[in-house]
């Protein structure tokens, strides 16, 4: 009788565990939007890479539900307007916080 009891009490708490979300540690994120975040940075990432007028190598991207914040360091103003555009035209993207600074 106490194993099933046990056994009982652990489905519950494994049901409510994935009923409620499933909570990412990192800022209380669910798991599909980190999923999504992590998806969005992958993009911005990848199509600075592509663009010759911007050094992906030397901006950062992060993104957390689905605000894009870009940091690091632009040769022009041109570039680091260049790396918002980029960020602003990926989808689903919500925001862009641009915090490059420009250093010749």
């Amino acid at each position: 009788m106490k194993y099933a009891t046990a056994i009982a009490f652990a489905l519950l708490t494994g049901a409510t565990l994935v009923s409620t979300g499933c909570s990412v540690a990192r800022d209380q994120q669910t798991v599909g939007s980190y999923v999504d975040d992590a998806a969005i940075t992958t993009a911005v990432k990848a199509k600075m890479a592509e663009d010759k007028g911007v050094s992906a190598t030397a901006i950062s991207v992060e993104t957390l539900n689905g605000t894009v914040q870009l940091s690091g360091f632009a040769k022009s103003q041109a570039e680091k307007e260049r790396a918002e555009s980029i960020a602003r035209t990926t989808r689903h993207v919500r925001e862009v916080r641009n915090s490059i600074v420009v250093r010749p």
